[in-house]
């Protein structure tokens, strides 16, 4: 239920509310991402609704468009297509680290403007309502940041990434362009095929994630309901180190797929919790 999954979420910090003008949000925490309406018909795929939720077919961060950036996500399925409609996630941290030492030394103070409005252009002109976009103005985001618990470096670009500050228009772009396509390789990138009630928590600071867009699900029924957790919800002191769950499984050598991390014990991404305390509430989640 849409109140376990609350209450789930909030074991790992301070949830962020939704804003009334967004169309996946009604002002509470969880957002409804799905092509289907209250009354279980598919939208039809040139409504708004429909336009504005393809924007995840493209790489992102959740809210990397926000002042206040969003720590991780906690994503719930609810209703799955017969076929298609995969997720796929690309690590932030291996992409950097793969990087020649030059390259990094170019790319270390370089500032981009991070928008909703941009990404949302790239599906269709207009799809903002006013509101919405006084809502969500663009915001500065350094290019290469630093997770703090572990000390790696991860690069932020997506299609929020609309300009690099104090670099030509053009040039900018294409830089953009260059490392998202760069860090967006098969060999960076984890996909997920879905089973109802799969719930997936992630750090957005580590990864970032797509709709397979190879197989577009918008004439198949299809919904999940995402909470997200704020950045500056989680001190320190409330990390909980434990064995990652796909250390061994995603990048081998027992190095985690999100954060990067070699020790086994995890001290980035959503795995700080100890496993075991919410595995009950994960074994009865409708």
């Amino acid at each position: 239920t849409d109140q376990q999954q609350i209450a789930f979420s909030e074991g790992f910090g301070r949830l962020e509310m939704t804003m009334v003008s967004d169309p996946i949000g009604d002002g509470g925490p969880i957002r409804i991402i799905s092509n289907v309406d209250e009354h279980g018909k598919i939208i039809p795929p040139d409504d708004s609704r429909t336009l504005y939720t393809v924007g995840t077919t493209l790489w992102h961060s959740d809210g990397s468009f926000k002042r206040i950036s969003l720590r991780g996500s906690l994503l719930a399925a609810k209703i799955i297509p017969p076929e298609g409609g995969e997720t796929e996630f690309a690590s932030l941290c291996a992409a950097y680290e793969s990087l020649l030492a030059k390259r990094k030394a170019g790319l270390e103070d370089l500032v981009v403007e991070h928008s909703l409005a941009h990404s949302r252009a790239q599906i269709a002109p207009d799809l903002m309502n006013e509101a919405f976009l006084k809502e969500t103005p663009p915001v500065k985001q350094p290019l290469v940041r630093t997770i703090p618990e572990t000390g790696k470096k991860v690069l932020l670009v997506g299609s929020y990434a609309a300009r690099v500050i104090d670099r030509p228009t053009d040039e900018g772009k294409a830089l953009l362009r260059e490392l998202l396509e760069w860090s967006t390789q098969p060999q960076f990138v984890y996909r997920h095929s879905w089973q109802v009630s799969d719930l997936l928590v992630y750090d957005n600071r580590c990864c970032r994630h797509r709709v397979d867009i190879e197989k577009p699900i918008l004439l198949l029924r299809a919904a999940f309901k995402r909470a997200c957790v704020e950045v500056d919800a989680i001190t320190k002191t409330d990390i909980i180190t434990s064995p990652c769950p796909q250390s061994r499984s995603l990048l081998g050598d027992n190095q985690c797929f999100c954060c990067g991390d070699t020790s086994g014990q995890i001290t980035a991404g959503f795995e700080f919790l100890e496993q075991t305390r919410y595995q009950g509430t994960l074994a009865g989640f409708p």
